[in-house]
């Protein structure tokens, strides 16, 4: 098992145990399904799209419930990424009656919530479509689901940020703060002489943006500048400050992006543009699960 299937098991071991209030994964924990449905009654069920969107997070699904019923069959006629529209048919799966209620409602959980993400995604990657700027997602995301969503932005066309505080060094506004009376640009340096990582440095000012790349920041953060003449300056400062340097920095907008404008801060000239709205605001996208047989 790879660590990406191990922490898809997790998260959906968690969310089932949730759900029945157990401790071990007996779908008789669910008590409308034990009182109402027979023990050895098996069923056929379809997933289908009831609104235009982008899927992900289908192993999730599987997984849900394969977990409640390890001899359940299921068929993906869909792949994470894959567009969908009213009436479309994303999964099929037959399992035993009561497994197939008891997991229901966490295999679309996962499914909504992620293809939600990826739709969102979706949407910003083609407003900046012509333009070379990059979509990234930010660590706005549900605690203990980071990856999953993470992988879901990832399906609707975006790039993923860091992944969380181990893998990246980000000096933001209240790191500097906090190392005054150490001046910026120190503070820029000393992190990329003490870390082999590319160092990103979020600059609030036109005069910050070039110090970051002054003092050898990789990526420039240009944070809540509107897009028009201040952030075009700032990506002309920036680019001009670099090749005094003889290298490249990376430019990276955040701060008040949505979809409406998100194509205006592309053309300002950044390289990327950072948004916390793919994972913390996304809409779930409707998804319905229906039994059509009985076996």
């Amino acid at each position: 098992m790879d660590a990406e299937q191990a922490i898809v098991d997790d998260c959906v071991r968690r969310a089932l145990l949730e759900d029945l209030g157990s401790s071990q994964l007996d779908p008789d924990a669910d008590v409308t399904s034990r009182l109402s449905v027979s023990a050895d009654l098996r069923a056929h069920a379809r997933i289908t799209a009831k609104a235009r969107g982008v899927i992900a997070g289908l192993d999730c699904a599987v997984a849900a419930f394969s977990m409640l019923d390890p001899t359940s069959q299921t068929v993906c006629h869909r792949r994470d990424g894959d567009p969908v529209k009213p009436g479309d048919l994303v999964l099929e799966v037959s399992a035993r009656m009561r497994s197939l209620l008891a997991s229901e409602r966490t295999a679309l959980n996962f499914l909504q919530r992620l293809s939600g993400i990826a739709t969102v995604t979706a949407q910003f990657v083609a407003a900046v479509k012509g333009l070379p700027t990059k979509i990234l997602d930010t660590r706005k995301t549900t605690p203990g689901l980071r990856v999953l969503e993470k992988r879901a932005v990832v399906a609707g066309g975006g790039t993923n940020h860091r992944i969380g505080l181990y893998d990246q060094v980000l000096l933001k506004e209240n790191h500097f703060a906090c190392a005054k009376p150490l001046p910026y640009v120190e503070v820029v340096r000393r992190c990329v002489a003490a870390h082999p990582a590319p160092v990103v440095a979020e600059a609030q000012t036109e005069a910050e943006a070039v110090a970051a790349v002054d003092g050898g920041a990789s990526v420039v953060l240009l944070d809540n500048f509107p897009p028009g003449p201040s952030l075009q300056d700032a990506v002309r400062a920036v680019r001009a400050a670099a090749a005094k340097k003889g290298g490249k920095v990376a430019i990276e907008a955040s701060g008040g992006v949505r979809l409406d404008n998100v194509r205006a801060y592309a053309e300002c000239g950044v390289d990327r543009v950072s948004i916390g709205a793919l994972t913390h605001s996304a809409p779930a996208l409707d998804l319905s699960m229906l039994v059509e047989e009985r076996r």
